[in-house]
Parts: C-alpha cells; sequence; structure tokens
C-alpha cells in the first residue's frame, strides 16, 4: 500500500550541481556575454544562475523541456559573439563547451538560455542530469508537501543585498489578499511592512509553517479530524489515525491478506514524521497541525505511483497498443497560415510522443533539396533534411520505444525521394529498421513485433510499392490498395502476395484504369477544385508513387486504402495500417462497432482531424479509442481539451507513449460493442463518488471560484458534467464548498475512463485543471495539485477531495453484498428490523376484511380468499396453503450433488490416491535397498534384485534371479553391520509412514477446507438466487393483488351508474367506493407484507440453518481425519517390523540346507510392502 510505502521517491540532485559551475552565459539578440555561477537547488526544484552583480534568475525545473549540448545547442549568429568564443579559428572546441536549455510554457513558446563552460565535456553531464531532473516522474507530480516547500526555497534564495527575505517578496508571492498576509506574519511575530526584512534564521520550515497555517486555515481538515480522534481531547492516537488510514485512506476493493491494512506500529512513522510537537511525538499523538501536513504529504498521493513507472507489459504485438500520434507535427499554428518549424518534432516527441507526420514536397532549383509544408496553404517551408536532424536527436530522450514516421509523400521526383531515403538512412543510421525481423516476417497470419522487440527502432510509413521501376511520369496511383499493385516489374522481396490475390487484381485491372485517368486529371484542376477536393482527407489522397529507395525503408508499417472489415480479415495482414479522417472514422464507428474493434485486433488503423479544422483545433479522442484505434493523431500545438486528455492519458507508463490497450480489446474469442451499456465480460464496473471539499491559492485575485467535475469513457458510462456552485465570498486563498457528492454510478470500462476536474473564475475564466485515468486514483483525502492548459504544474493552486471507488453493484444486489461482506451484522440488522415490523403491525387481524380478495404465496401464484366471516373449514385451508407456500432452500444433500462439489471431491479423491501411490513406492524402494545391502554383507557379486512386476498396477516383488542363501549366523550372529543396517532401515521405515501419514492428513484437511469453501459459496449463490426470487414472486403477487381490487371497484362503480341515476349521488357514491378502495388495498397491502415478512424470515432461517450445518460439517471431518491418522501412527511401528520380517524372510531363507533349490519369492501376502496403499480408503476424502 503506497500510504506506507510509497513507491516512487523524488528525484536527488548530484553534488557537483549544487556546488555549481562556471559558465558564460550568452544572448544572440542582445550579443551579451557574461559570466555567470550556474546551480541547482539542493532539492532539485530551480535551475538558477548568478551574475557578477549577485543578481539571479530563477528557472523552475518543471518548466524545463529538454537540454542540448554539441552540436545540437544553440551556436551563435552574432558576429560579436562569434569572436567573442573564437569560433572562426580552425582550432577552436567551442561544441564540447557548448550547453543550452530550452523552457517553455508550452510547446511554442520557448526560451532558449544558452551557455558555455570553461572545461570541455562539462556541457554534457550538466544537459543530461538536469533533463534527468525535469523528467522524473516525480517532478511534475510531486505531493502537495513539496509544492510549497518550493515555495520557502524561493523565499530563501531571493534574498536582498543585506541577505535578507524582503517581505515585499511575500506580497509578491501570495497577491490575492494582501491584508491575509500581513496578519499571517504578525500571527508568527515578523516583521510585515512593506520595505522591511526577516532575517533567515527567523523563518526556519516551522515558522514557515505557522505562517501557512495562519494564512490559510483549514477547518474542513478539522471537523474530519474531530470526527475520528479521541473525545474532549486535542489530538488523535495512533490507534485511531490507523482506524483513519484504514477506513478511509484505503482503497475498498483491496484483498486484506494481499494488501494488509495499516497497523498502529507502522503509523507511528507517520507521526514521527508530520507531528510538530516533540511531545506528542513521544506519546503517539498527532494534532490537527500534523492532520494537515500528513494529509499534504506523498502518502496521501492522489496517484497510484507505480502507474507513472512503465509497469504495462510491454511485449505484447505493436497493434495491441494506444500510440501517441502527432499531425501536421511540423505546424505551430493554424493550418492555412503561420509558420512552419523543426523545433516542433523536438517538442513533439520529447512530450512522449512516438508517431510524428510528415508532409514531404518537391524542392525547387537549383538545390532541389525536398521540403515539409502544408500542400496548398500559406504555411511556410522547412527543408526535409532538419526536420530528420531534429527526429534523430530526440526520438529516444523521452521513451525508449519505437517512433513511427508517417510520410505523407508528394515528392514525384525519383532523384529528390532517392535524397530522402539517403538522408533517413544517413542521420538515423542503425536506428532506421530496414529489414523485416526475422521472427515476424511480413506474412499473412504473422503478428506484429512487439515495442521491446522494435526498442530503439525507427520504422517508416510510407506508401510501399511491390515492384521496381519508375512509374509512368502522367500515372499518379493511389498507392497499393490490400487487394491491388501496379503492373511493373516485381522488387525481389517477399511480399507475401498469392495467386489469389493477383487474380483478384486482374480482375480489378479496368477499375485501377478508370481511377489513373481520373488522378490524371486532377493535374489539370484550378486551386479551388483541389481545395475542394481535399477539404476533408487534406492532402493525404494526393500521395504519389514511392520509388525503389522509399519502398526499401517500408516493413511493419504499410499503408493500404481501406476497402472493408471484411476484405482486411479475409488477407489478415497486420503489417498493413489504414488512415482514416476523423467523418470517415466516425462513419464506421457507427455502422460497424464491433467489426471496427476486432479490425483494430489484428492490425492497426490512423485517425486524423478532418481538412476544415482550419484552425488546428482537434476532436476528442475517447470515442476512437473506445473502438481501440492506436494513432489517434492530434494538432499539439493547440492545447484545447482534446490535446490536454491526450497529454494527462500518456503522461502514465513511464511517458512511454504506448499504453496497452485492455485484454477484451486484443483477444480475438472476445466481442466488445463500444455502445454497450451493458456488463462488459472479464471487467468489472466502477462506481466513482468524488466530493469537492476546498481549495487553497486558487487565484492571484479575490475571486469568486467553482469547480466542474467531468467523466470521459464509453457512451454507456455516465455522462453528466458535475459542477458546485460558487464559493460564498471572493476568497480564492482557501474557499470551502459544502456540498454532496459527485457520483458516477457505473463506469464499465475503468480503464477506458479518465477523470476531469477543473477550477473557473466566477466569469469563466480557466485557472487550473487535473486530468487522471480511473484506475489511476487513490480513494480517500487527497491534494489535488493543478495543472495549465499545457499540462504544466502549478505551484500555488490545489484542491482538497474526498474520493471513493468501489466495484458497482446494481440496486438489487446491494443487499446481498452487504450480508456476503458482515452475515453476522446484516442477520442482526434484519432480525431487529422484523422484530419492530411485527411490534407495529401485531395489532392488525389475521384475516382480511369483508369483501377483499387475497393473494397470498402459494409456490408463486396468487390465491383469493372468500369474504365475510371465513368458515373453519376455509380457514383450514387458508392455513394449509399457507403451509404449502412457505419457500424452501436447498438441502445440504442437493448441496453435496452439484456439480462442482462433486466435480471437487473427484479431483480431490485423484490427488490422494496419487499421494498414497509416491508413498507406497518410497516404502518399497526403502525395502530392496535394505535387502540388497544385506545380501551384499554375505556376497558382494550377488544381491536380491527386487522389481516390481508387470501387468499390475499394485507393487509386488518377482522371485530373484539366482538363490541366495545366507546363514543364520550372518542373519542372527554378533555382525553389528546387519544390526547396524536393521536398525537404520526401520529407523527409515518409520520416518518414512510418519511422513507419509503427516502428509495425508495435512492433505485431507486441506481438502475439506476446500470442499467447505465451495459449498459455502455455493450455498450463497443459491440462497441469494432464492430470496432474489421471492422478492420478485412477491413483488408479482402484490401487483395481481392491485389488479383485482382495481377491477372490483371499476366493476362497483359500474354496477353503481346502473342503479343510480342523479348525478349528485353518483359522485358522493362514487367518493365513498373510492374510498373504501383505498382503505381496502392500504389493509390488503399491509397484510400480504406481514405475511410474506413471515415467510421470508422462515426462508432466511432456513438458509442460515443450512450454512451452520456445513460449518459444523468441517469440524467434524477433520477430527475424523485427526482420528485415523492417530490410529495409523500408532500402529505404524508394528506395520514396519512386519514389513521387514516378511520381506527378509522371503528373499533369505535361513535354511539353505533343506531347501538349496527354493527360489526367492516374496508374494503379496507373505510381503506386504504397502500397508499404506492396502489400508487406504479412498472414500474417506468425501465427504
Amino acid at each position: 500500500m503506497s500510504l506506507l510505502n510509497p513507491v516512487l521517491l523524488p528525484p536527488k540532485v548530484k553534488a557537483y550541481l549544487s556546488q555549481g559551475e562556471r559558465f558564460i552565459k550568452w544572448d544572440d539578440e542582445t550579443s551579451i556575454a557574461s559570466p555567470v555561477i550556474l546551480r541547482v537547488d539542493p532539492k532539485g526544484y530551480y535551475l538558477y544562475w548568478t551574475h557578477q552583480s549577485k543578481e539571479m534568475e530563477f528557472l523552475d525545473v518543471t518548466s524545463i523541456r529538454d537540454t542540448r549540448f554539441g552540436k545540437f545547442a544553440k551556436i551563435p549568429k552574432s558576429q560579436k559573439l562569434r569572436e567573442v568564443f573564437n569560433m572562426d579559428f580552425p582550432d577552436n572546441h567551442f561544441l564540447l563547451k557548448t550547453f543550452t536549455v530550452v523552457s517553455g510554457p508550452d510547446m511554442v513558446g520557448l526560451t532558449f538560455h544558452n551557455f558555455v563552460s570553461y572545461k570541455e565535456n562539462v556541457g554534457k553531464d550538466w544537459a543530461e542530469d538536469v533533463l534527468a531532473l525535469a523528467k522524473h516522474p516525480m517532478t511534475a507530480n510531486a505531493s502537495r508537501s513539496t509544492f510549497l516547500d518550493k515555495i520557502l526555497v524561493k523565499l530563501k534564495m531571493q534574498l536582498s543585498p543585506e541577505g535578507k527575505i524582503p517581505v515585499k517578496n511575500f506580497f509578491q508571492m501570495f497577491p490575492a489578499d494582501r491584508k491575509r498576509v500581513e496578519a499571517a506574519l504578525s500571527a508568527c511575530h515578523l516583521a510585515k511592512g512593506k520595505n522591511d526584512a526577516i532575517n533567515p534564521e527567523d523563518f526556519p520550515e516551522s515558522v514557515y509553517k505557522s505562517f501557512l497555517m495562519s494564512l490559510c486555515p483549514r477547518p474542513e481538515i478539522d471537523e474530519i479530524f474531530t470526527s475520528y480522534h479521541a473525545k474532549a481531547k486535542p489530538y488523535m492516537t495512533k490507534e485511531h489515525l490507523t482506524k483513519f488510514i484504514n477506513q478511509k485512506q484505503r482503497d475498498p476493493r483491496l484483498n486484506s491478506l494481499l494488501f494488509p491494512p495499516a497497523r498502529p506500529e507502522q503509523v507511528q512513522a507517520l507521526i514521527d514524521k508530520y507531528e510538530p510537537s516533540g511531545i506528542n511525538v513521544q506519546r503517539g499523538q498527532l494534532s490537527p497541525e500534523g492532520m494537515v501536513w500528513f494529509l499534504c504529504g506523498p502518502e496521501n498521493s492522489v496517484l497510484a505511483h507505480d502507474t507513472l513507472r512503465i509497469h504495462q507489459d510491454m511485449t505484447q504485438p505493436l497493434n495491441h497498443y494506444f500510440i501517441n500520434s502527432s499531425h501536421n507535427t511540423y505546424l505551430t499554428a493554424g493550418q492555412f497560415s503561420g509558420p512552419s518549424s523543426a523545433e516542433m518534432y523536438r517538442q513533439v516527441l520529447l512530450s512522449g510522443c512516438r508517431c510524428v507526420e510528415l508532409d514531404c514536397w518537391k524542392g525547387k532549383p537549383p538545390d532541389e533539396e525536398p521540403i515539409i509544408t502544408h500542400g496548398f496553404t500559406m504555411t511556410t517551408d522547412i527543408l526535409f533534411k532538419e526536420a530528420v536532424e531534429a527526429i534523430a536527436e530526440s526520438a529516444f530522450k523521452t521513451s525508449p520505444y519505437p517512433v513511427i514516421l508517417s510520410f505523407e509523400n508528394h515528392v514525384d521526383s525519383p532523384r529528390q525521394q532517392a535524397k530522402m531515403a539517403e538522408y533517413c538512412r544517413t542521420m538515423f543510421g542503425e536506428t532506421l529498421l530496414t529489414e523485416p525481423l526475422e521472427n515476424f516476417p511480413l506474412k499473412p497470419g504473422m503478428p506484429l513485433p512487439s515495442p521491446e522487440d522494435l526498442r530503439g527502432k525507427i520504422l517508416i510509413k510510407n506508401k510501399k510499392n511491390q515492384f521496381s521501376g519508375p512509374a509512368s511520369p502522367n500515372k499518379k496511383p493511389d498507392g497499393v490498395s490490400e487487394g491491388g499493385f501496379p503492373s511493373s516489374v516485381p522488387v525481389e522481396e517477399d511480399t507475401g502476395w498469392t495467386a489469389e490475390d493477383r487474380t483478384e487484381v486482374e480482375e480489378g485491372e479496368e477499375e485501377e484504369e478508370v481511377e489513373e485517368e481520373e488522378e490524371e486529371e486532377s493535374g489539370n484542376l484550378d486551386e479551388e477544385e483541389i481545395k475542394k477536393m481535399q477539404s476533408d482527407e487534406g492532402t493525404a489522397g494526393l500521395e504519389v508513387t514511392a520509388y525503389e529507395e522509399m519502398s526499401s525503408l517500408v516493413n511493419y508499417i504499410q499503408p493500404t486504402k481501406f476497402i472493408s472489415f471484411e476484405f482486411s480479415a479475409q488477407k489478415n495482414r497486420s503489417y498493413l495500417v489504414s488512415s482514416f479522417t476523423e467523418l470517415k472514422a466516425y462513419e464506421l464507428l457507427s455502422k460497424a462497432s464491433m467489426q471496427f474493434v476486432d479490425y483494430n485486433k489484428r492490425q492497426m488503423s490512423r485517425v486524423y482531424p478532418k481538412g476544415t479544422r482550419m484552425d488546428s483545433s482537434n476532436y476528442m479522442p475517447q470515442m476512437f479509442w473506445n473502438a481501440g484505434c492506436q494513432m489517434v493523431a492530434l494538432n499539439f500545438q493547440t492545447m484545447d481539451l482534446p490535446m490536454q486528455q491526450n497529454m494527462a492519458l500518456f503522461e502514465f507508463n513511464g511517458q512511454s507513449g504506448y499504453l496497452l490497450k485492455h485484454e477484451f480489446m486484443r483477444r480475438q474469442d472476445k466481442q466488445f460493442n463500444p455502445f454497450s451499456v451493458d456488463r462488459i465480460d472479464v471487467v468489472v464496473a466502477t462506481t466513482l463518488s468524488i466530493t469537492v471539499i476546498s481549495g487553497q491559492f486558487l487565484s492571484e485575485r479575490s475571486v469568486r471560484t467553482y469547480v466542474e467535475v467531468e467523466l470521459f469513457g464509453l457512451p454507456g458510462d455516465p455522462k453528466r458534467r458535475y459542477r458546485t456552485k460558487l464559493s460564498p465570498t471572493a476568497n480564492s486563498i482557501n474557499p470551502v464548498w459544502k456540498e454532496e457528492p459527485f457520483i458516477f454510478e457505473k463506469i464499465l470500462v475503468p480503464e477506458l475512463a479518465s477523470l476531469r476536474i477543473a477550477v473557473m473564475e466566477e466569469g469563466g475564466k480557466f485557472i487550473g485543471h487535473r486530468i487522471i485515468p480511473i484506475n489511476a486514483l487513490h480513494s480517500g483525502y487527497h491534494h489535488l495539485c493543478l495543472r495549465s492548459e499545457s499540462n504544466m504544474p502549478l505551484t500555488m493552486p490545489a484542491l482538497f477531495v474526498f474520493l471513493e471507488m468501489k466495484d458497482y453493484v446494481p440496486d438489487t444486489w446491494a443487499d446481498l453484498t452487504v450480508a456476503l461482506a458482515n452475515p453476522i451484522k446484516y442477520f442482526s440488522a434484519h432480525d431487529k428490523k422484523s422484530v419492530k415490523l411485527k411490534e407495529v403491525t401485531g395489532s392488525l387481524p389475521e384475516k382480511l376484511f369483508s369483501g377483499i380478495p387475497v393473494a397470498s404465496q402459494s409456490n408463486g401464484a396468487p390465491v383469493s380468499a372468500g369474504n365475510g366471516s371465513t368458515a373453519p373449514g376455509t380457514k383450514a385451508k387458508e392455513e394449509a396453503t399457507k403451509e404449502v407456500a412457505e419457500p424452501q432452500t436447498t438441502s445440504l444433500e442437493e448441496l453435496r450433488e452439484l456439480k462442482g462439489v462433486v466435480k471437487l471431491q473427484r479431483r480431490h479423491e485423484k490427488e490422494l490416491r496419487e499421494l498414497e501411490r509416491r508413498g507406497a513406492r518410497r516404502w518399497e524402494e526403502l525395502l530392496q535397498r535394505g535387502a540388497a545391502q544385506l545380501a551384499e554383507l554375505q556376497d558382494p557379486a550377488a544381491s536380491c534384485k527386487l522389481r516390481p512386476g508387470k501387468g499390475s498396477r499394485k507393487k509386488r516383488i518377482v522371485p530373484c534371479e539366482e538363490t541366495i542363501v545366507v546363514p543364520r549366523e550372518v542373519l542372527e550372529g554378533p555382525d553389528p553391520r546387519v544390526q547396524d543396517l536393521k536398525d537404520r532401515l526401520e529407523q527409515e521405515l518409520q520416518q518414512q509412514g510418519e511422513e507419509q501419514y503427516r502428509s495425508v492428513l495435512k492433505r485431507k484437511e486441506q481438502h475439506v477446507t476446500e470442499q467447505i469453501a465451495k459449498m459455502m459459496e455455493l450455498a450463497r449463490e443459491k440462497q441469494a438466487a432464492e430470496l432474489k426470487s421471492f422478492k420478485e414472486t412477491s413483488e408479482t403477487d402484490t401487483k395481481e393483488m392491485k389488479k383485482k381490487l382495481e377491477a372490483k371497484r371499476l366493476e362497483r362503480i359500474q354496477a353503481m351508474t346502473k342503479v343510480t341515476t342523479d348525478k349528485v349521488a353518483q359522485e358522493r357514491l362514487k367518493r365513498e367506493i373510492n374510498n373504501s378502495h383505498i382503505q381496502e388495498v392500504v389493509q390488503a397491502v399491509k397484510q400480504m407484507t406481514e405475511t410474506l415478512e413471515r415467510h421470508q424470515e422462515k426462508l432466511e432461517e432456513k438458509q442460515t440453518a443450512c450454512l451452520e450445518q456445513i460449518q459444523a460439517m468441517e469440524k467434524q471431518f477433520q477430527e475424523k481425519a485427526l482420528a485415523e491418522y492417530e490410529a495409523k501412527m500408532k500402529g505404524l511401528e508394528a506395520e514396519v517390523k512386519e514389513s521387514m520380517r516378511a520381506c527378509f524372510k522371503a528373499c533369505f531363507p535361513t535354511e539353505a540346507e533343506e531347501k538349496p533349490e527354493r527360489p526367492c519369492e516374496a508374494s503379496e501376502e507373505s510381503c506386504p510392502q504397502e500397508p499404506l496403499v492396502n489400508k487406504t480408503d479412498t472414500q474417506e476424502s468425501r465427504l
């Protein structure tokens, strides 16, 4: 349990980073280079540098996106700076000294901090270790106490020239309410004037915590503390804290054996850590202030820390994962205009993305360098080789798992395509996968390799031409479909095409020619027509032929035109990938959702935004994740809600960019419908309850705030978005919301769902939010540290919430769940309820009023009684009916005959027989060995060879191959070796027998426990079904009775209208009939409730008695098994001696002179070598 044993520890700062290093910081814009000392604070919160003027600049480590050194670092362009660093001299070592830190609030607004060291290779160490600090999972997911500690560290580092903390820094740090800051400083006996300063020694951590408690009191935590601490005592003992942890902070779904609850001696360590009072620590007591810091600590993280590491199986086929994917990666703004940048490839890969897109177009003379741009738009160009260089640098900095380059290739020049292929081979080197792996050939039915198999590899997704030779310049085929290929000379490679495929292609040649003619005509279209044609797909439908150089780089990710799900299933080629616009994917998902899921089990699909999203907005990826689509590509430059969800989810599993899909989305034998609202096989639905309690330091202004809570998941999940009311006052430091919990009752697949909690100002302005997968949440009270729109951690804002997660139980099974969780408590409460009900209804008469039909329980069928005064015979008949109506429960004999119990008994019998056979075999081996050793004492060359006879399941000894005569002196003489041998053999047989009997006893006890548990399980299942059936039948009877009474009321009204024609009289009589009807229904329902209550009590008594009988059986059989064991142990010594005497007498006759030719025989009667087998009753294991 992470509460007591945190899985992840905070990053450690290396000593040389804290000590600092001398660098020269330079800026290209100002052409200024100044000496600085660069350091990292000992806790790893800030990278900061000090100028010669003692001025300090800070950089929050969480804002660092990348570090670079050598040729990848920034190079000065200013001539003045180049002269300063002697860069124009041939022997300069600038690249061995340079070091760049990249920071920014998002992927576009970046700042580059450039440093040059005085020594060589220093920058390399700094770049690697600073990036390791920034990428550590606990840097962004630190506890609330860590973020508060960051404020203290910064306050103590920003000192005045006199070495003191300026009070104005407090006002800058907590700007929401200056008066409250002054009051908090006064409460700590510190200076509060704007121009005052505080000595750092007067502001240790203990004073800082007191300052925070005064500035931001926590009355809501005091209420929690009061509900668990000792009455009339201002502290909580370690026993009380243990109870609080086990009841509130522990997940109720955890198994208590695998995950034991907290114990007081373990909790004492938490008190030692968080209690500010030393006296309370010695007494094992926790104060309210200690409770606050305990709830802020890493032990109470809202996240399951193990989910932040790589914890999923990375050896599954590639198509079994969701893959973090980008669309038009090079763009920094809109789709129609705006700059393109190679830097975006670095930032996207550093964020954990594993699939980036390159829109390649032909370069212009004279260089004819291929470029990357968004075709037919006003976006700027970047060189293809710059993008490849950026990818090569950053591909594996964040994740070691494979990167997929999705080429949209519009380069129709064989020369320029060859240049592209050469850049890939040269810059990627060995990381580029150019040939399929030996164990995963490109053949139908073969699975894709796993991310682990492709670790550190770059895969190319580009149209793969299966044939060599350049295509006709007038023809631009639309790539290779699963059933088609262009007609030219084939390349010598195994393409996996069959004769059947070729036949199908020949039949479709005419259609392909028509398509090619249409493509030819597309070259004559004007710009508007081209834009119209590509409004949905973009330029993806205008790709050109892939020539041999580029085709040779494509293997496991081969794009293909989608034909149908049936056709894909028939071909069964896992390496073929189809791309869909969001509209096309949604259409397929709406029409054939289950087929889409099955398609993604077999091969990969890629979904990308429609071409009309000119503002680079994104679609919600959840619907396509629900279908198992692997590459759901988004515009990473736009931090809207879809992108926020994508970044939040792929932060888990070590930010590897790969998330393993659920088992039912991978297994071929499972069916999954994303639109289902029913229970999904092998998945337990979850009920999530969240209470938003309070907030801390939410805004820099005094404003009213509110919180939104939203669930993303399957369409069948609860979709409601909850919202709290506005905070009562304009208090953004510690607002409290006293509202009921928000409940998401039935989350069908928790692994596919995520929770978003967002904080807004009164006018709707965004403050911060957090998106967390459901299966990564912890139950209990937690501080939720918020993130910015670009998923960057915010230091100050946080929410205090209470989360409760449990397995979903339908209302009809709620009582059963309570009964199974605590049967004694449940039945005790039920008995009390029954007694109370009898006291209330005890004065009611047994028989019903005159003229009221009665529906009593009689085997599930309603039985009507007579009217008025019931005759004695009728009364007796009713009593008899009641006797018959009493529900029956499953008897002990019926439970014994159930298939599950019988099957378990047979398996246990088989295990006992096998155990006894092994014991008998060991017994016989000991006897044989002893006889052979005794024979060797007389004649080492001769031995009595005892071997089991064939054709019999039981062991027996066949005659010896030659007769051995042993004189009486050898057997009975004074030879000590013979006696030692006998004693040793007797001891071994004794030990073997004891061991065998003990193992049999242990196995029988185990079998009894298992069989009793099985019977209890089946009995509870049967009894639950009986109770459910009884309640359903009761409800049916009640409804039937009401129908009959209603029919009678209508009959009386009709009869009255026939007799009376006066309207006033009719209305009066109608009211009387209705009043009488109401009384009759109420009385009938009461009577039925009383009767049914009695029957239910009897049924539950019978069920309880049956369970008690089963529990009593366990003790009886355990005692019986123990008695048999003791009896056998008493007779073991006699059995050992008898076995030795019989076998030695048979194999070594003492009267050799009288019967020299007598063979050595040992029949089953004379040599009982299997006392354990012969005396075993296999029926003892049956109950």
